[in-house]
């Protein structure tokens, strides 16, 4: 019987940065075996458009039981599980192609958000027991980041046997040192954190469609 495959995708670099902790920590599981399951990574362009293009070719190339999708997010401490990606593209800066799309759906007529179909809630406390940060986001941003998490799951929306979903991990401490101290986590503990992560998404109480009954909310 064929090993089911994971399929992890990170970010190329942005907005000026040389690197992007999303995209070394995506490779660095390149090819390890979670609760026996092979991960595949792939690196997708910082770019409206041909990001969603570039995961919905690796989601066919891979077949995968799950998918998680794995972005920088300057200015955050902790490993950020993704509740909900919604439909609109309104960029801060520009892509990597030079857009910067205002107001703009994702999906014209397309629904207005999607939730993510992983336990996230599970997910962060298995982090935070590894002696990691992690939380569970109600945010993933207007910029794209949020445009392939809402590409993700709109194109899981037509493959019922495999979920998915998207975490944003810190600052690496030399990009932090370069943008006046902002917080950051190692790339060692972040490949970690999202080992956990995926192993815990894997487990049979959450294969059987359980999440932690616990709360995970914002007063605002």
């Amino acid at each position: 019987m064929a090993t089911r495959t994971i399929l992890v995708t990170g970010f190329e670099p942005f907005g000026g940065e040389r690197v992007n902790p999303s995209a070394l920590a995506a490779q660095a599981l390149e090819g390890r075996l979670v609760e026996g399951r092979r991960v595949v990574a792939v690196v997708l362009p910082c770019v409206f458009g041909a990001a969603i293009e570039a995961l919905e070719r690796a989601v066919s190339a891979t077949d995968p039981e799950l998918v998680l999708c794995v972005g920088q997010a300057g200015g955050r401490g902790a490993l950020s599980l993704e509740r909900v990606a919604i439909n609109v593209d309104d960029a801060p800066i520009s892509d990597n192609a030079g857009a910067r799309p205002i107001d703009r759906p994702i999906a014209p007529g397309g629904p207005a958000a999607y939730f993510s179909t992983l336990p996230i809630k599970a997910m962060a406390a298995a982090i935070r027991a590894g002696g990691l940060p992690a939380e569970v986001s109600q945010t993933a941003g207007t910029f794209v980041c949020n445009h392939v998490f809402y590409g993700l799951m709109r194109a899981l929306a037509a493959r019922p046997g495999t979920r998915g979903g998207f975490v944003h991990v810190p600052l690496l401490p030399e990009q932090a040192a370069r943008s006046g101290g902002a917080p950051s986590l190692s790339l060692e503990r972040i490949v970690r954190g999202l080992e956990l992560a995926l192993a815990t998404a894997l487990g049979p109480d959450v294969v059987a469609g359980r999440d932690l009954a616990a709360t995970e909310g914002a007063t605002a």
